[in-house]
């Protein structure tokens, strides 16, 4: 590189890759900063009374499905009691309750004495309740499904899981994984995902469903805001990750979306940590780990988009365009430094 006039020894260091690397920094700083919370999360929709179960599982780890008619006998008294306390005046009558993923592994629809206990649990609140279960066809794949229960007309709507766990409700390449771990056998009968975006008309608030996994994934989320939701749920199932921090890792990525689309987020997890979640990340009740517990708390429902919202996933793909960019050049300017010819 030639020296600068008046300057022995000095040498010009080349101004783009320069430039290139303050922008690296610059602009995700920025998108950073615009993506604060907005400050007005008011309840531009008026506010809903919801309620989240968690009605906890009778043993940790992978075997819990052991004692399926637990699970659901455990979510069913916690909402029993619910209605009595409702009754009582010890606590307001909710719009709608949440029960968690999997808190019914028993399949309602193939299953009548499953569906009879569902039903009376309802019909007790006497609103309408999002209902976690398996739904298991007689042929092809096993559903892990959201049920709307009414508790004048029974199960009225279904949301299917879209984006479904590998390695835990689907094994990819089974033959060749169970070279390594037999234990992927334990997984008999893989999930299959749903297609349609998942928003229940819940005693008329918009409640977006996004089922434990699916929180982890932008688009899952965001399609539920695009397509109306005032409200987010996370209904998840953590029993089989114990007493590690998973339910934690899963709560914070809750309060990102509560945050990222200004909407509040409810999360009815069956032993975890359940929490309700306001607009701006506020965390205003949550549970213990395996303890049965009821949330119920009046949450602001929001309709307005936040520029995540809108934008998506383009300012990261312009980013990720940007950043390659200024790495190319870099890297073509240093090429041919080293291979023009000394001065």
């Amino acid at each position: 590189m030639p020296a600068v006039p008046g300057v022995p020894g000095h040498r010009r260091r080349p101004r783009g890759p320069l430039a290139a690397a303050a922008l690296s920094l610059l602009v995700p700083v920025t998108g950073a900063l615009a993506a604060l919370p907005l400050v007005d999360d008011s309840a531009e929709d008026g506010t809903a009374t919801v309620a989240a179960v968690q009605g906890n599982v009778p043993r940790l780890g992978l075997d819990f499905n052991a004692q399926r008619r637990a699970v659901l006998d455990n979510h069913v008294a916690r909402t029993l009691e619910l209605a009595k306390a409702v009754k009582e005046g010890r606590e307001p009558q909710p719009d709608f309750v949440l029960w968690p993923e999997n808190s019914s592994d028993i399949d309602p629809f193939a299953n009548p004495d499953a569906a009879d206990v569902i039903d009376g649990a309802v019909k007790a609140i006497g609103v309408p309740t999002v209902i976690g279960a398996v739904i298991a066809p007689p042929t092809g794949k096993l559903r892990n499904t959201l049920i709307e229960w009414d508790p004048a007309r029974g199960p009225v709507a279904t949301y299917d899981k879209r984006h479904v766990q590998p390695f835990g409700e689907y094994i990819p390449m089974r033959s060749f994984v169970r070279l390594f771990n037999s234990n992927v056998d334990r997984v008999a009968r893989d999930f299959g995902p749903g297609k349609k975006v998942g928003v229940f008309d819940l005693a008329g608030t918009k409640v977006g469903l996004a089922t434990c996994y699916e929180a982890a994934f932008d688009w899952a989320v965001r399609d539920t805001v695009t397509h109306g939701a005032q409200l987010i749920t996370v209904p998840s199932n953590n029993a089989t990750f114990g007493r590690s921090e998973m339910t934690y890792q899963q709560l914070a990525m809750s309060r990102v979306r509560a945050v990222e689309h200004s909407r509040s987020v409810v999360v009815p997890v069956t032993s975890g940590v359940s929490a309700i979640i306001r607009p701006d990340g506020e965390i205003v009740a949550q549970t213990k780990m395996f303890t049965p517990d009821v949330l119920v708390e009046k949450v602001p429902l929001r309709s307005s988009q936040t520029p995540a919202t809108r934008l998506g996933t383009l300012p990261e793909a312009l980013l990720a365009a940007l950043a390659a960019a200024g790495l190319g050049w870099a890297a073509a300017r240093a090429l041919r430094a080293r291979r023009a010819p000394a001065a």
